[in-house]
């Protein structure tokens, strides 16, 4: 048996909430999505930064986790840190909030029947009391992932190259070229999930080719696309 992973939409704007149960023996990576996470892993709450790389795979021992899932652009406003901190990083949340706060948000988590829910109560208490999100860098992720180029984005944005790449590492955790193929790839990942074949992903995706594909696959995930899909 696989992996059984369910998410659903969050109360909290952009946001989405996630269980995952991974037998003994799974491989599957995780790749860089552009997203943060809170996390509830082996009773611990924990954050998981923006990833340039594909990380190890947390679940190769098999075990059940739960996390909210924060869209680009919006957590550090929750977290009350930059993104670019947490690039490539698991960190406590302790490390981030009190630890006597966090202490007891741990307790709740773990008194909960829906660890997951639990998450989402919290970030969206969090919320309630933090700056909103920077609706700029929304806006920026949402003209990136549509598949507009960096320049027009800036362009529409009216922002400058280093104003836009300044603006981007606080919010996404790297500048707006490595989101937008972050983005583009989960794209091409989607579509052959649908089952699209590769070469008609990559191009739908805005990949130049299908070898332009395989190449992005292998920088940031580590593997190809056969190994990936294939993984037990």
């Amino acid at each position: 048996m696989g992996d059984r992973y369910e998410e659903r939409a969050s109360r909290l704007d952009g946001a989405r909430v996630w269980t995952l149960t991974v037998p003994q023996g799974s491989v599957h990576p995780v790749l860089p999505d552009g997203c943060m996470d809170l996390l509830w892993i082996d009773g611990r709450l924990l954050v998981a930064g923006p990833d340039t790389r594909a990380e190890p795979p947390s679940g190769s021992d098999g075990g059940s986790y739960a996390g909210i899932r924060f869209a680009p652009g919006t957590a550090p406003a929750l977290l009350g840190v930059p993104a670019h901190e947490l690039r490539d990083r698991r960190v406590a949340l302790a490390d981030l909030w009190p630890a006597a706060l966090v202490r007891e948000l741990t307790e709740q988590v773990a008194g909960a029947a829906d660890p997951a829910a639990a998450l989402e109560d919290i970030a969206v208490r969090r919320s309630a009391d933090t700056a909103q999100p920077d609706p700029a860098m929304r806006f920026v992720a949402a003209q990136l992932d549509s598949g507009r180029t960096v320049a027009q984005t800036a362009q529409t944005v009216g922002l400058g190259a280093r104003q836009l790449h300044r603006r981007s590492l606080a919010a996404f955790g790297y500048g707006p070229k490595t989101l937008a193929r972050v983005l583009r790839l989960q794209r091409a990942l989607a579509l052959v999930r649908a089952g699209t074949p590769y070469a008609e992903a990559a191009l739908v995706a805005g990949c130049a080719d299908q070898a332009h594909l395989a190449r992005e696959m292998r920088e940031l995930a580590g593997t190809t696309l056969t190994d990936y899909f294939s993984a037990p």
